[in-house]
């Protein structure tokens, strides 16, 4: 699974930075580190939904408030 970020300046500003370090993070504490892949991006073109993510082909927005449920409720369902 390919996880894209967008990591430009409104996102960034979002919590870009923090979304990502969560995702690895739950990735890992699941064991699942070597089948998923965390890449940034400097633009979606969704700049006012959020922190922009694409999980393979399908577009999400998330704050960093919200990442530990989307991984839960979104992600672990694709495994």
């Amino acid at each position: 699974m390919k996880i894209t970020i967008c990591v430009g300046s409104s996102c960034h500003l979002k919590g870009s930075r923090r979304v990502a370090e969560l995702l690895q993070n739950l990735a890992a504490q699941n064991g699942l580190q070597d089948r998923v892949t965390i890449a940034g991006a400097f633009c979606l073109g969704r700049c006012t939904s959020g922190v922009s993510v694409k999980v393979d082909d399908e577009d999400f927005s998330l704050q960093p408030e919200n990442t530990t449920i989307f991984f839960e409720q979104e992600l672990l369902k694709r495994f």
